[in-house]
C-alpha cells in the first residue's frame, strides 16, 4: 500500500493558525453533510455485478489492509507525521473546493488528518475517471510557503482553499482558507471514482482540527446498516447538531489527544450474556496515562483485537450459539454457522468502555458470507484493537473534543 507522507513543522501548524483565526465562528445550529457507504447503489464505486456476499468477503480484506496500516500507531505516536495512506475507503462524501465551487468526492476517514486531493498539474497520478482540480482556475487558491521536505514528501502544495459542503438541508456551508493538500504526483491504490480523503482525525490540519471553533469541537456520525437492502445514506453532522444526548446515551473518556491522528478508547472488557470476559490489550495511545487500548475508527469494517483477546470472546460466543457450525467461503473469518431464517437467535454483546456500556446487536456482530452462512465479524489482529464501522451501526457516534469525550446512542440511522 502505497503512502505519501507530509511532515508538519511547529512552524507550518501556526501559518495555518494565522490563516483560520480570520473565519472560524459559529454555524448557528449546526449542521450535517451526507455519507454514502461504497457498496450502496447510489456510490460511484458500486459494482452491481458483485454478490452481497461478495461484497462482504472484500470488506473484510480491506479491514485487514486497513490494520497493517494502523500499525505503526502501536508502535509510536509520538512524531509529528501527518499521513496521506492509499485507501479504497468505506464512507464517501462530496464536497467542493475553489470559486468557483469544484465538486469533489472523498473518503470520509477518522484515521487520516488533512485534506487532500489530486490537482493539475497532475504529472504522475493515479488514474481518476473524474475531473481532476486545477487550481489555476480558482479565484481563491494560495499555495503556503513550506519547506523543501515538507512539499516534497506531501508530493504536491500546501494551500488555502475556499471548502464548500453541502448541508442535507439542501443550504451550503462555505469555508475560506481551509488548508488543503494538493497532490501533484501520487501513486497507490485510490478508487478512480474518487478524488482525495477527507480527514478528520486529531492531526493539525485535518477537517476537524481545522473547524474546531467553528463547530464547538463536536462532530458526530451515524451509521445505516451496511449489508443491508435499504441503501440509506449515513450522516455527518457538525457543531450543535451533532451533540448527542437523551435517553440511552452513555459516554466515555477519548484519550488525550496530543497532535495524534487515531482517536482512542479504553476498552474494559466484553460481555455475551452474563460473561464478562475482561480486556487485556495494553495501552496504545502513547499518553503514558494507560488509557487508551482501542482506537474507533469509521474506516475498518471489522473489530480487530489482540489474539488472546479475540479467541477469549469468541469462546464465549461460541458457548451460547447452539447453532451448527459452518465455514467461510473467503477463508478469512473463522467462526461460523448455519442459518435457515433471517431470524437468528445470536447473542447481544456488551462493550464496556470505561464509564459507557455499549450494546451491539446481532446485525452489528455478524455478516452474511452465502446463502444460509453467517459468521461473526470480529477478527485476531497482531497490531492492536480497533472497534469498527460494523459494530457502531445504528449508533449516533457523537465526538466532543472540548469535554474529550465520545457517546454513544442507540438509534435507527435509517430514519435520519
Amino acid at each position: 500500500m502505497a503512502m505519501i507522507t507530509r511532515y508538519c513543522s511547529l512552524a507550518l501548524v501556526l501559518l495555518w493558525c494565522l490563516y483560520n483565526i480570520s473565519f472560524l465562528k459559529a454555524n448557528d445550529g449546526g449542521f450535517s453533510v451526507e455519507m454514502i457507504h461504497r457498496d450502496s447503489s447510489r456510490s460511484p464505486l458500486y459494482r452491481p455485478t458483485e454478490t452481497p456476499f461478495q461484497r462482504v468477503a472484500n470488506a473484510v480484506r480491506r479491514s485487514i489492509n486497513r490494520g497493517n496500516h494502523f500499525k505503526k500507531a502501536f508502535v509510536s505516536t509520538d512524531s509529528a507525521e501527518s499521513t496521506v495512506v492509499a485507501s479504497q475507503g468505506e464512507y464517501l462524501m462530496r464536497y467542493s473546493v475553489g470559486s468557483p465551487p469544484f465538486q469533489v468526492l472523498g473518503i470520509v476517514d477518522t484515521g487520516s488528518d488533512i485534506l487532500w486531493l489530486q490537482c493539475e498539474p497532475c504529472e504522475d497520478c493515479y488514474k481518476q475517471t473524474t475531473p481532476i482540480f486545477d487550481p489555476s482556475k480558482s479565484k481563491t487558491y494560495k499555495t503556503l510557503p513550506c519547506s523543501s521536505n515538507t512539499c516534497e514528501s506531501l508530493h504536491g502544495d500546501l494551500s488555502v482553499e475556499t471548502l464548500t459542503l453541502g448541508s442535507t438541508d439542501g443550504s451550503s456551508v462555505h469555508f475560506p482558507k481551509t488548508v488543503i493538500g494538493c497532490g501533484h504526483n501520487n501513486g497507490g491504490t485510490f478508487q478512480e471514482e474518487g478524488s482525495g480523503i477527507v480527514g478528520l482525525g486529531g492531526g493539525p490540519v485535518s477537517l476537524i482540527s481545522q473547524l474546531s471553533s467553528s463547530i464547538g469541537g463536536k462532530f458526530s456520525y451515524c451509521l445505516a446498516p451496511i449489508f443491508s437492502e435499504s441503501n440509506s445514506s449515513s450522516k455527518l453532522n457538525f457543531g450543535d447538531a451533532a451533540v448527542v444526548s437523551g435517553r440511552g446515551t452513555v459516554s466515555t473518556p477519548l484519550d488525550p489527544l496530543n497532535g495524534q491522528v487515531f482517536y482512542f478508547l479504553t476498552l474494559e472488557a466484553f460481555s455475551v450474556g452474563d460473561n464478562r470476559i475482561e480486556f487485556s490489550g495494553s495501552s496504545s495511545s502513547g499518553s503514558g496515562s494507560g488509557d487508551g487500548n482501542i482506537i474507533i475508527d469509521s474506516g475498518t469494517t471489522l473489530t480487530l483485537l489482540p489474539q488472546e483477546d479475540y479467541l477469549n470472546l469468541e469462546s464465549a460466543v461460541s458457548d451460547v450459539i447452539k447453532l451448527e457450525r459452518a465455514r467461510d467461503p473467503s477463508k478469512l473469518l473463522s467462526l461460523c454457522y448455519k442459518t435457515t431464517s433471517d431470524e437468528l437467535d445470536l447473542p447481544v454483546i456488551t462493550a464496556h468502555f470505561k464509564g459507557a456500556d455499549v450494546e451491539l446487536n446481532p446485525i452489528s456482530t455478524f455478516v452474511p458470507v452465502e446463502k444460509g452462512v453467517v459468521c461473526f465479524a470480529f477478527i485476531s489482529s497482531k497490531i492492536g484493537a480497533i472497534f469498527g464501522n460494523l459494530a457502531q451501526q445504528n449508533l449516533l457516534v457523537g465526538y466532543d473534543l472540548v469535554k474529550k469525550t465520545v457517546s454513544f446512542k442507540p438509534t435507527d440511522c435509517t430514519k435520519g
